[in-house]
């Protein structure tokens, strides 16, 4: 049986934008632009024309704001929504919330003029409409409701004065689409004195620093972009800088990080696999590898030489994953100890670091 190509619907107010997207969509074989739409109130007319398999949205709109259209569209049609937003604070901040209502991804728009951004974000923009397309749209909440901490914490991170012993654990997680809701669940389960933790969520820059601040106020433990020569301690998650790969590195007792350009690694920047390999060289054993839900397979070969050097590594199931797609790669790959629901990740991770 041959693939049905997947239909997708842009909703941008940028004629502009409008046009780019659906050059950069209609490049792939396996993807047909099926309308556009220049506000919400169009875009209704045209779902209620011919129903798309996924939309791509933008926040900032004349008549209707894209976060009211999504509640609304997600109440009324399953339909997955990427989030197309320019790289602005403010539209980092609305993005974040446009995930926790239920939207799939995140792209930055396209930069017009510059051939290498288009280039990549032709690639990056394809594989998250096609990641987009095959996702479990129910949603996974916490198991408690998540108050901000309000206490100096939320601002001020934890000493790097602590001092490391060799033997302390690192944990080294990897997460692409459904990824951002998945690694909240998962930290706000991790106490104070978890060990240290180094992340790449595959996200546009801009967004990766509204993310982790957004953590940061929701967790025990603290939470921050990370910026080359950061200590890696207990108590405290680095989120790779998006568009900028994560490398863990290792000087006596201490570990620490290191934020590379480079290309892209398995079609993506920062790569699950750039950071996975570098754990596995510098910390082993010492290493808990968590390949999280998200599309392809980055991060599959980073883990199966994590496992080859004695860390422990753990993929979450399908039944929790938006997109099983990187903890599949992984298992088949034989390079998984445990495969669990994400809601027992947390107690797995504190289980071996102990």
């Amino acid at each position: 049986m041959s693939a049905q190509k997947i239909r997708v619907l842009i909703v941008d107010d940028s004629a502009v934008v409008r046009q780019t997207l659906s050059e950069i969509l209609s490049s792939d074989p396996g993807i047909e632009v099926i309308a556009t739409a220049g506000d919400p109130f169009v875009a209704a007319e045209r779902i209620s024309e011919n129903v798309p398999d996924v939309i791509t949205l933008d926040i900032e709109m004349p008549r209707m704001d894209g976060l009211t259209f999504l509640q609304k569209i997600l109440s009324q049609h399953p339909i997955p929504v990427v989030i197309c937003s320019s790289l602005a604070e403010e539209g980092a901040q609305s993005a974040l919330k446009a995930l926790e209502y239920g939207a799939v991804e995140i792209i930055a728009k396209p930069r017009l003029g510059n051939k290498t951004f288009l280039e990549e974000s032709r690639i990056e923009l394809c594989q998250i409409v096609k990641a987009a397309a095959s996702a479990q749209l129910r949603r996974i909440r916490p198991s408690r409701v998540v108050e901000p901490k309000l206490s100096a914490d939320a601002i001020l991170y934890r000493s790097t004065h602590d001092v490391i012993e060799a033997t302390e654990k690192i944990v080294a997680i990897g997460a692409s689409t459904g990824g951002t809701e998945a690694i909240k669940i998962l930290l706000v389960a991790l106490p104070s004195d978890a060990p240290g933790i180094v992340i790449v969520q595959h996200m546009p820059e801009l967004f990766t620093r509204a993310f982790a601040d957004r953590l940061n106020t929701l967790c025990t433990i603290a939470v921050k972009e990370a910026e080359s020569n950061d200590t890696v301690i207990p108590g405290r998650a680095l989120i790779a800088p998006g568009n900028h790969h994560l490398v863990l590195k290792r000087s006596g007792a201490r570990y620490y990080v290191d934020i590379k350009k480079g290309p892209l690694v398995c079609h993506h920047r920062p790569s699950v696999d750039v950071l996975f390999r570098s754990a596995a060289r510098h910390a082993g054993q010492n290493a808990v590898g968590v390949i999280l839900t998200g599309m392809g397979d980055d991060g599959a070969r980073g883990m199966l030489e994590m496992k080859q050097a004695g860390a422990t590594t753990i993929a979450q199931n399908e039944a929790t994953c938006v997109v099983f797609g990187m903890p599949n790669a992984a298992i088949k790959r034989s390079a998984v100890d445990q495969v669990l629901p994400l809601h027992s990740v947390a107690e797995a991770i504190l289980a071996h670091a102990r």
